[in-house]
């Protein structure tokens, strides 16, 4: 199989050329930015190295990439309707929060602001959207969603760097035509256009925009991309855990957010999206502070829960997109084109359904947890494992049921640091990246702002880049 067209076998199997091209493509990589922190804690050094990286684009269907872009600014409408529909959440998550703490928790807060009243009408909604390429025997591949992001959507700011990397190791290789087809993609500035909005609408020079972070940064760099557009915009950034919210934070009799006595227009939220992120009620409690601030939040918590798993399988009922475009059936059609199979776990016969067709061929299927960050995911064999013990109780709608999607597998070398380089069978996953404000019923602003191509080896189930699974690439379209 190619790795696309253009590069033939021969090329990819070229071990002088190959390894030559790989030294170029580290310098390349360090050169352009494209660097993570692997280490930051009080007592030991740091550790910088290049981020994981494919050697060369993938090729991906230009038609499917552009669907993916076209449907994303319905998909950032979808995410803010839902959040601001308190029944539709209430019901969509009933079953859910009895059984997962987590979501449980998140959901308490989330009817705590409703009965307080809700302190700001701005809202920021940064998601991505991430799908696969669906590729049955003879079939067109289609686009399918794997899930969206409403919460610390990550790689927008190292996926702006890595094009020029592919540009410069396409033209090394002497392959100009294909260098010139690697896109342009920016979602850093893209990103940071939404937050300089949402802090413009707050309306106080002086406030500050926090970047809510984690205690051990492994991604930092990502992050710092979006942090100096906003600095370039004389738009002051300062970086919180939540020991400093909630030791140092607190809330005027307007409800304005203070910190340090630093006023906060936008809390932008990298952290917080895991159990493990809340290590003590504390965290909860800093938590709920920020929610009942007038700050922006990004997201704030009714988005966040939109993004949940459970939400996502909701909205492949029969009828349910109606309810958010009511007059706009082309919307409907866009999304609903995307979706795969999703089924219920919920008590009762649709529930017993699903339990017996994932027991009876679990290669089919993936079983999905309420958790984000990667590497929760449930395959094959684990998915009896798990429904056998939990398939007479409700501990089983913590889970959605997911048909498998099946992409062709692409071969190509992943660059990591301390790995050796050898071709492997790869699989890539696409996301889009979107923006939207919304000022009360008004939307200001509401965009595709880019793309994010990750790809692993098809010898791993699930993961992502932050998870040592998956690393960079490129689109070379088609």
């Amino acid at each position: 199989m190619r790795m696309a067209q253009g590069l033939p076998d021969e090329m990819l199997l070229n071990s002088a050329l190959i390894k030559k091209l790989a030294e170029e493509a580290k310098d390349s990589a360090v050169t352009q930015g494209v660097l993570m922190r692997l280490q930051e804690t009080p007592n030991s050094s740091e550790v910088v190295s290049f981020a994981p990286f494919t050697l060369f684009p993938t090729p991906v269907p230009k038609a499917v990439f552009s669907q993916a872009l076209a449907v994303q600014t319905h998909y950032n409408t979808l995410v803010d309707k839902i959040s601001q529909d308190a029944d539709f959440l209430q019901e969509a998550l009933a079953s859910t929060i009895a059984v997962d703490d987590f979501t449980a928790r998140l959901f308490k807060i989330h009817q705590q602001i409703l009965k307080e009243g809700r302190s700001q009408s701005i809202v920021l909604g940064l998601n991505r959207s991430d799908y696969m390429l669906d590729q049955r025997e003879n079939d067109t591949p289609s686009l399918k969603q794997i899930e969206i992001n409403t919460i610390a959507a990550s790689f927008g700011g190292l996926s702006s760097r890595t094009p020029d990397v592919h540009r410069h190791i396409l033209k090394m290789a002497g392959r100009l035509e294909e260098s010139e087809r690697i896109l342009d993609n920016n979602p850093a500035a893209g990103l940071a256009r939404a937050i300089a909005k949402a802090w413009e609408l707050y309306g106080s020079e002086k406030a500050v925009v926090v970047f809510f972070v984690e205690d051990v940064q492994r991604n930092i760099f990502d992050q710092r991309f979006i942090e100096y557009e906003l600095w370039k915009r004389n738009i002051h950034v300062i970086r919180l855990r939540f020991e400093d919210v909630f030791k140092a934070g607190s809330l005027d009799q307007d409800k304005r957010l203070f910190v340090d006595g630093k006023e906060v227009a936008v809390v932008y939220f990298r952290n917080g999206y895991m159990p493990d992120n809340y290590t003590s009620e504390q965290s909860w409690d800093a938590r709920l502070l920020m929610e009942r601030s007038r700050a922006v939040k990004c997201p704030d918590i009714s988005t966040h829960l939109a993004g949940t798993k459970k939400v996502q399988q909701v909205l492949a009922r029969p009828g349910v997109l109606e309810r958010f475009f009511p007059d706009q059936p082309q919307a409907v059609q866009q999304i609903r084109a995307t979706f795969a199979g999703l089924y219920t776990l919920d008590m009762g016969p649709e529930g017993d359904k699903t339990v017996s067709m994932a027991l009876a061929a679990p290669e089919r299927f993936v079983l999905k947890p309420q958790r984000e960050g990667g590497g929760n995911n449930i395959y094959g064999s684990e998915i009896c494992q798990v429904l056998e013990q939990v398939k007479e109780s409700t501990e089983r709608t913590a889970y959605i049921l997911m048909d498998k999607i099946h992409p062709t597998p692409v071969r190509n070398y992943l660059m990591r640091q301390g790995s050796p380089l050898k071709i492997s069978n790869c699989l890539s996953e696409l996301g889009v990246f979107g923006a939207y404000v919304r000022q009360g019923k008004d939307m200001v602003t509401n965009e595709c702002v880019g793309h994010l191509l990750r790809t692993k080896s098809s010898e791993h189930s699930d993961g992502g880049v932050a998870a040592g699974v998956a690393v960079l690439d490129n689109p070379l379209l088609f």
